[in-house]
């Protein structure tokens, strides 16, 4: 279960929905009974169908859903109905199709890439923090369904070593003498590091690193990097991470790594949700 507290989906309400449909009001249709039908357009998968249901729901509405997320859905495939007045339904529908449909393009792009992994290899696609500030959720939800699991939530929730760290410390040389005792105050953590080049790659896997995230390697390099660190320590995760996208995911994942490292999937179309009402 992904939580989404009444106090983050009334938040997403309030952007749109202040006091009242104004429209719905002027036009004295506020207390009229109708539905709303989520159709979708195209193929995709479903997400953001949970926050879709309780923005309905908190403005009074009553809703079935027919497609939760994770659901793959063909063209003209139902997510849910929700039924109430007029002025209620206006009052959420448009937030609730903006979510659908957001979710609905992350998902879709993570199910890609994760099949496309598939296809070759058991390396998993992981998500990472660059998503739009103030979506972690939304996005961090939307990639699940897809398939595709969390490479961090945030920086508080894994040790990950970047090149920004190191140069503090000396460099890689500095940074493979400091691994031992990070590796021993901090016992319960999986140390990661992320590396640039074979040399350092081998040079972090001698001195202890768990994971290796090796940064804008090409095939070449990837494939030979997995040979190498394997041959180190065969224990080591070895990440693809840096412009990984649903082009390259399949040959990136045929080198050998164990994941691949990647913020594509929130970037690009929203999926096409339309919200069909009707009379009850």
């Amino acid at each position: 279960m992904f939580l989404f507290p009444d106090s983050f989906v009334a938040s997403l309400l309030e952007e749109d929905l202040h006091i009242l449909d104004l429209t719905s009001q002027a036009l004295g249709l506020s207390d009229q009974p109708a539905q709303v039908r989520a159709v979708a357009r195209a193929a995709s998968v479903a997400a953001g169908v949970e926050v879709a249901q309780r923005l309905f729901q908190l403005v009074g509405a009553e809703v079935t859903v027919q497609a939760p997320s994770g659901q793959v859905l063909r063209s003209g495939e139902t997510l849910l109905v929700a039924r109430g007045s007029v002025g209620n339904l206006h009052g959420a529908y448009k937030i609730a199709q903006n979510v659908l449909e957001y979710c609905g393009g992350v998902a879709t792009r993570a199910r890609l890439m994760v099949d496309q992994a598939r296809g070759v290899s058991a390396a998993e696609v992981l998500v990472t923090r660059k998503h739009f500030p103030g979506a972690k959720r939304l996005s961090l939800a939307a990639a699940l369904a897809g398939g595709a699991q969390i490479h961090r939530v945030g920086l508080s929730d894994s040790i990950l070593i970047f090149d920004q760290h190191s140069q503090f410390l000396g460099g890689v040389e500095g940074l493979v003498k400091a691994l031992p005792g990070v590796k021993s105050k901090y016992l319960e953590k999986k140390i990661a590091v992320e590396v640039a080049n074979l040399a350092e790659a081998e040079l972090v896997a001698r001195a202890g690193a768990d994971v290796i995230q090796c940064e804008k390697f090409v095939e070449s390099d990837l494939r030979l990097a997995v040979q190498k660190v394997r041959a180190i320590n065969p224990l080591v995760k070895i990440l693809a991470a840096g412009g990984v996208n649903g082009d390259n995911a399949a040959a990136l994942a045929a080198t050998g790594v164990d994941g691949l490292v990647t913020s594509w999937p929130y970037f690009g179309k929203p999926q096409d949700v339309k919200m069909e009402f009707s009379d009850l």
